[in-house]
């Protein structure tokens, strides 16, 4: 009994392609997969961001140090 896995009866170089093929197909699934789990979660925030109330986007920061002022000052 011999010994064949060659099934497909590729040649070396045919075997080459197909694990390249394989290998570049697995890595844009994955690539697919982290694109479309970003754009899920943008999704998900940009939802909850409509659902909130009209008035709640108009108001003030809760701190007065959330941002800075800087004044220019002319140093003597």
């Amino acid at each position: 009994m011999s010994n064949n896995d060659d099934m497909l009866e590729l040649g070396r170089k045919g075997q080459l392609s197909a694990n390249v093929t394989y290998l570049m197909l697995k890595g844009a699934g994955y690539a697919l997969a982290f694109v479309l789990a970003i754009w899920l979660v943008i999704a998900v925030i940009a939802f909850i961001g409509r659902q909130l109330p009209e008035d709640s986007r108009f108001t003030p920061d809760p701190t007065p140090t959330s941002f800075l002022v800087i004044e220019d000052v002319p140093f003597a």
